[in-house]
């Protein structure tokens, strides 16, 4: 086995709470509605294809990609659309959303069911990344960042490794770990089917070494895969960000404003591997996916597998109700994933997890002033200074901001967890990254 890696520069260790890592994956009984969001991805929205009163089965495109950087929506469900208009999501803010009233499961004729291993690789490479592109698959590790897109090498530049993304570092989640024990044949095959598409000849599966299961698992059957192989890391967040894992497993560099590419990697995450071998050898669009409900006064902390569209109530409902010290509801895991505003929003396929926090837990506690003790500065992986960036966010000095790369910043948490004042730090971050992306839009619109 390999011996342990990280990367090296900042970083934290939240304790560790993986209270179903042992709960093999349940399937959720279906709902008795679904509320299909249209802006589900990174990118230009898709535009609906049905109306009102069409019926509809599981597997049928609901709305078209709206570009390259796009990802088309397919019904998770067979029944009638109910309506097509704004819901609001997690956030508050009213989404386009596709209402489908449930009536049976009747799937599309062209999906393969069975649960019989597809090993045939005879698929062209543009026709791999073609099928993965018409399913829709996105980055389901939470950033949703459309696979064809990371699939379609730009000119000039070759990719020479896959790394894929099993790190699950956020410390409640389990939905990936489930699926590397469950599912990891399917996987291998995947992944043979995504080097192709790529060109590249060689793949590493990066692990924290508190999922010895797995690593030991897809160890085993790498070995029968030429060009496969794992890599077990220590535990440190956030790993799992894509910059973090390239360093740590080939010590490469992305530089600032870069993407993996830039140094030879196409990174994806272990879920969106399994997506993509459904996707083109089962023809399987993405309604559905793995998510983690958890949390420490929770009845039953459980791994769903989830129609797309379901409402969070009802996966609450599924791990033994919501318990009555409930402070806080996190899609996502509680370091980059953000509260609910309601349980009635519906899972998307960036929904990775629901965790339910403790009243005790569930607030940030009241910020003192900054000492300047740099442990934000530490603790920050990029080697930003977010403690600068709060100072000059308070002050609206975005331009300054721009120049100390705050665009960079991945938005881990890492800097408000290291802080014994509880500065806001993150809040003044983001509010700096959106007046500084409108501003680079705006100098770009002018070219």
């Amino acid at each position: 086995m390999s011996k342990l890696r990280t990367f090296r520069k900042g970083g934290v260790h939240p304790p560790e709470q993986k209270l179903s890592a042992d709960r093999p994956i349940e399937r959720l009984q279906l709902p008795a509605k679904v509320y299909i969001p249209l802006q589900q991805h990174i990118g230009a929205p898709p535009t609906a294809v049905v109306a009102k009163g069409d019926r509809v089965k599981v597997g049928q495109l609901l709305a078209q990609s709206g570009g390259f950087v796009s990802a088309n929506i397919h019904s998770s469900v067979s029944g009638v659309v109910e309506s097509l208009e704004p819901i609001a999501d997690g956030t508050g803010y009213k989404r386009p959303t596709i209402t489908i009233a449930v009536e049976g499961d009747e799937w599309l004729e062209s999906i393969d069911r069975s649960t019989e291993l597809n090993t045939n690789l005879d698929v062209a490479p543009d026709e791999i990344v073609k099928r993965i592109a018409e399913a829709g698959i996105v980055g389901l590790g939470g950033a949703t960042f459309p696979m064809h897109v990371k699939l379609t090498i730009p000119t000039g530049k070759k990719a020479n490794v896959l790394i894929v993304n099993a790190v699950e570092c956020e410390p409640y989640l389990t939905s990936d770990h489930r699926v590397m024990l469950e599912h990891g044949p399917e996987i291998m095959v995947g992944l043979q089917l995504l080097m192709k598409s790529i060109g590249v000849e060689r793949t590493v599966i990066g692990i924290e070494n508190n999922k010895p299961d797995a690593i030991a698992h897809l160890s085993k059957l790498a070995q029968d895969y030429k060009g496969i192989e794992v890599q077990p890391l220590r535990v440190k967040y956030p790993q799992g960000g894509e910059k973090m894992l390239i360093k740590a497993i080939t010590g490469r560099e992305v530089p600032s404003g870069g993407l993996p590419i830039e140094v030879g990697a196409v990174v994806v995450n272990v879920g969106s591997v399994l997506a993509a071998y459904e996707a083109v050898q089962k023809r399987k669009p993405l309604f559905e996916r793995v998510v983690t409900v958890t949390g420490k006064q929770l009845e039953k902390p459980s791994n769903f597998r989830v129609r797309i569209g379901t409402p969070i109530s009802t996966l609450i409902e599924a791990a033994g109700g919501m318990p009555s010290d409930t402070g806080k509801v996190i899609s996502g895991g509680p370091m980059m994933g953000k509260a609910l505003i309601s349980t009635d929003v519906a899972v998307a396929k960036g929904t990775s997890g629901v965790v339910l926090m403790p009243s005790s837990e569930a607030t940030k506690g009241e910020p003192q002033a900054c000492i300047r003790c740099a442990r934000c500065v530490n603790a920050c992986p990029l080697g930003l200074e977010p403690y600068l960036f709060a100072r000059l966010s308070q002050r609206g000095r975005f331009a300054d901001m721009e120049n100390e790369r705050v665009m960079d910043c991945m938005e881990c948490g890492s800097c408000f967890y290291a802080c014994p004042a509880k500065v806001s730090l993150l809040d003044y971050i983001k509010l700096g990254k959106n007046e500084v992306g409108a501003m680079i839009r705006s100098r770009n619109a002018k070219k």
